[in-house]
């Protein structure tokens, strides 16, 4: 049971919805007057770097065949 809650599929389904919760703040935050431009970039920087390991993270569970 313990390993289910440090699996790689679960640490991607937690990084896929910490990445769509950033979304929706970054979405929020630029429609807002005045918009802080600095915690929009920083928001952006993380949801770039999550992406990054989601990446990585989905071709270490699902590595592609050689050609």
């Amino acid at each position: 049971m313990d390993s289910n809650l440090h699996s790689p599929e679960r640490r991607l389904i937690e990084l896929r919805m910490e990445h769509a919760d950033l979304d929706a703040l970054i979405d929020a935050a630029s429609q807002q007057n005045p918009t802080d431009e600095l915690a929009l970039r920083r928001m952006k920087k993380r949801r770039l770097a999550l992406r990054d390991e989601i990446a990585r993270l989905e071709l270490a569970l699902d590595p592609r065949e050689p050609a």
